[in-house]
C-alpha cells in the first residue's frame, strides 16, 4: 500500500478525479480517500512516483 496526503481535494468531483488519474496508471488500483484528512491510499504495482505524478496533473498537491 501506498500512502499519499493530497491537497485541495474539496468535494466529491475531487475524489472522483483522483480516482480516475490513479487506474489510468492502473486500472486494477484500489483507492481509497479521506476527503476530510487528505488521505489517499493506493493498493499498486505502479511505481510511487508514477502514481504521485497521475495526482499532481490533475492539480492536486502531495504534502509528503
Amino acid at each position: 500500500m501506498q500512502l499519499f496526503t493530497v491537497t485541495g481535494m474539496t468535494c466529491a468531483h475531487c475524489v472522483r478525479a483522483v480516482t480516475a488519474a490513479v487506474r489510468q496508471r492502473d486500472a486494477a488500483a484500489e483507492v481509497a480517500i479521506d476527503l476530510a484528512t487528505g488521505r489517499v491510499e493506493i493498493e499498486s504495482a505502479v511505481a510511487r512516483a508514477d502514481l504521485a505524478e497521475a495526482i499532481l496533473e490533475e492539480g492536486y498537491g502531495i504534502t509528503d
